[in-house]
């Protein structure tokens, strides 16, 4: 995710990663099937760590995964986004990965995705991101790249976030990240945070949170990284 309007092609990472997948139950016996899954969304802002994508404009976005029985992903996404004029329009990335159990109430997931902005191959890297889930309401993630944004120098992103259940079939999730960079040039490191509520209405999955940035947030990216209402409706299979 890359807004071209800072020196060094400056971007911004998701929010969270979006793409860890798990091994579907089926199939004979107690053997995990494979399965492909998709979920399309209709978004009022595409923020990532924080920063709009979208020039703080509503998008659409699109995901399609396949998962092995034995754990291993791949997949892809798909998003408007807004980065000014002569910019691209979309950005896609794909993705590969492993999640597996490590004990009861442990799994751990390692993904690799690939950014890229058809029209703007410069601006395409790599994030390698790590996650366990514990009690299957904590993770915590770190993601790492040595070419963040298409910049050539090396970015770090540690996040954690949590899951309430609430009455009424509502969760509450909460997230708090930490974006490192080894060059200020780049950006000055920063935290985003967010909180939200979110429930299933049928086929659609609604979520209404609240995001935003520390003040060096603030400096590095301006009124993209305002403190902002987002809302999203899901429909996935």
């Amino acid at each position: 995710m890359t807004p071209f309007r800072r020196p060094l092609a400056i971007a911004l990472l998701l929010l969270s990663a979006p793409f860890a997948a798990n091994a579907g139950d089926g199939g004979d016996g107690d053997e995990p099937a494979s399965s492909i899954s998709w979920d399309v969304s209709a978004v009022s802002d595409y923020l990532f760590r924080g920063v709009s994508q979208t020039d703080e404009k509503a998008t659409a976005q699109a995901s399609l995964t396949w998962t092995s029985a034995s754990g291993v992903y791949v997949g892809g996404f798909a998003s408007g986004v807004d980065f000014g004029t002569d910019s691209p329009d979309v950005e896609v990335d794909y993705f590969v990965g492993y999640g597996f159990d490590v004990s009861d109430k442990v799994n751990l997931d390692i993904l690799l995705n690939r950014y890229t902005y058809p029209g703007a191959s410069e601006a395409a890297y790599n994030e390698l991101i790590t996650t366990a889930t514990f009690a299957d309401s904590w993770a915590l993630s770190v993601g790492y790249t040595n070419d963040v944004w298409g910049s050539s120098t090396d970015g770090w992103y540690y996040g954690l976030s949590h899951d309430w259940s609430l009455p009424n079939d509502f969760t509450l999730s909460a997230n708090v990240g930490r974006s490192v960079f080894r060059d200020s040039a780049v950006a000055e490191d920063y935290t985003d945070w967010g909180v939200g509520v979110s429930r299933s209405f049928g086929p659609a999955e609604v979520s209404l949170g609240y995001y935003g940035v520390d003040g060096t947030g603030r400096d590095n990216f301006g009124n993209l990284a305002d403190n902002r209402v987002l809302l999203s409706v899901k429909f996935a299979r």
